[in-house]
Parts: structure tokens; sequence; C-alpha cells
């Protein structure tokens, strides 16, 4: 890989390229030889080579083909096997069950990559993620916090998740103009049952009118009855509740 990649805005990239950050990020996945990994985005390699240092097999999703190529002429297939294309539109059914997944995603479609893993958690062993440190602040925010919302309530439901560390925009070619950091998510072995498509719909209305009352933005999108059957008080707004209690609402979703 002699020639210099130009990093593209339209894809989001800023390359990881401090070894401290790189060691400390491997050494939270701890990847052992008999570990299924897909690594999102692997870009320049700052944590593939490592991670193939301590593997005998690493899957890669990449959409730019120019880093394809470079993976492709420098790595061989029984070693890398690179998926080219949109990890937005990747079928990560297609891998073994027990899977872990790790990568600096892309800051400009972060949200929307965890939203597409929620439904997969039954299959994943963990998932270690570099984000844009806001994103993280609302992953793991309780309920009744200005961060709590929509992201928060998708990803507790399935995931348990623990901050690891702050990573600054210096870290990186070329610098982002946010602070990032880095979060492990395990799949919650305690995780209630609950349809998924039923959760998103009143999740979705009511952070949507997170300002109003619970009676105002729930209006609609579950039963009249629900909130007096589940004991809630239907003048607290969205951010009070629990996970539970969304997981609770959703019983009682309008179809």
């Amino acid at each position: 890989m002699s020639a210099v990649h130009a990093p593209r805005k339209r894809f989001g990239q800023h390359f990881l390229a401090s070894p401290g950050v790189v060691a400390k990020i491997v050494a939270a996945i701890d990847p052992q030889p008999g570990d299924v990994v897909v690594e999102i985005g692997p870009g320049l390699g700052a944590l593939t080579e490592p991670l193939l240092a301590r593997l005998p097999h690493l899957h890669v999703v990449e959409i730019d083909r120019d880093i394809v190529a470079r993976l492709a002429a420098s790595h061989p297939p029984e070693r890398l096997t690179i998926h080219a294309g949109d990890v937005l539109e990747f079928d990560f059914g297609t891998l073994p069950a027990g899977l872990r997944i790790v990568g600096n995603l892309p800051y400009n479609i972060s949200t929307p990559i965890l939203f597409r893993l929620v439904p997969q958690a039954a299959r994943l062993r963990d998932m270690h993620f570099m984000l844009q440190r806001e994103v993280v602040d609302r992953m793991v925010a309780a309920p009744s916090t200005a961060a709590y919302g929509r992201l928060s309530v998708m990803l507790q439901v399935r995931y348990a998740m623990a901050r690891l560390f702050d990573v600054p925009p210096g870290a990186f070619r070329p610098p982002p103009r946010v602070d990032s950091a880095v979060i492990r998510m395990v799949p919650r072995a305690d995780a209630p049952a609950c349809d998924d498509a039923a959760l998103a719909q009143v999740v979705t209305a009511a952070f949507t009118k997170r300002r109003k009352t619970l009676r105002n933005a729930l209006a609609g999108a579950v039963r009249e009855d629900a909130l007096e059957a589940l004991g809630l008080d239907p003048r607290l707004r969205p951010e009070n509740l629990s996970v539970d209690d969304y997981v609770g609402l959703a019983r009682y979703a309008n179809d």
C-alpha cells in the first residue's frame, strides 16, 4: 500500500493514526484465534493489521473501491475476506453465530449502522466501536437525562454497554471536529421478549415529541388504556420512562 489514499468526505473517512489508541482498542477486544471477527470500515488498516496479527482470518466490510483494491493486493483471501459494499446493505446473517463486530464507524452513518445491528443481538458475541462521543453519550444515557432518547432505548433493550475510553481528534487523519469514544456492546442474556417493530413505533412516537407529556406524545401510537394499565403518570415526559416501561408500552402499540 504505497500510494497515499486521500480521505473522502462522502464516506466520512477519518483514519485512526495513533498507535497508542490502536493498542488500547485491540487490548479491549482481546481477539482469540478461534474468534470470527468482522471489521466495519477497515480504511488504511490501523486496526486490521493488529487484528490479523492475532487472528488466522478476518472479515472486513468496505465501501471504498480503492481501499478494497489495496486490501486485496496486500492480503491473501485465506487471511482476509473482503465484503465490498455498503455496510447498511450487508447481511450479517451470512456470517457465523457468535460473531464479534469491531470498527471505527463512519460518523455520518453511525446511528443507522447501530439501528441495523439491533436485530442481530442474538447472533453476536460482542461489538467494539469507535464513535462520536456525543453518540456514545446517547447510547449509555440513563432515563431523565438530556441525552436519553430513541437510540438509548432501542440499544439498551438488547445490549449491555460500557463506555471504555475517550479519544481526542488528534488521533485521526484528518482530525474530526468532534471528540470520539470507544464503547463495548454485549448482547443481554436477560433481554426482555419484545416485538422490535412495535417498540420502534412507540419509541419513535414518544421522542419525536419529547417535550410533550406522555398523554400527548403517545396519542395515536398506543391504546388509550396503556398508561393506566402500566401505572404510568400521563403527565410525565418521554425521557422519564425506563427501557422496561417502553417494552411494556410496546404491548399496547396500535396496529
